[in-house]
């Protein structure tokens, strides 16, 4: 089971993921966003909300209770290297 130790925000939408299996990727929000709607999605389309993801348990999460699996956010990223 993949988990996400580690999470960095790059830009206002894209979060630097470094996974359990030594992988690094980008994970980028905008589309998301664009193409989504719901109550837990709304506060993250403000910028600075969107900055107060945590990690828990291996999943990206946000205060409002709003939570992604780190194996669909695994598919989702753009691989950038192995973490040294």
């Amino acid at each position: 089971m993949i988990k996400i130790l580690h999470a960095t925000l790059i830009t206002p939408y894209e979060i630097q993921l470094d996974f359990s299996d030594e992988t690094r990727g980008i994970w980028n929000a905008e589309t998301l966003l664009k193409e989504r709607k719901g109550t837990l999605l709304e506060p993250l389309r403000d910028a600075d909300y969107f900055q107060r993801f945590f990690i828990d348990a291996g999943a990206l999460c946000w205060p409002n209770g709003l939570e992604f699996s780190p194996e669909r956010l695994y598919e989702q990223c753009i691989f950038i290297r192995e973490v040294a």
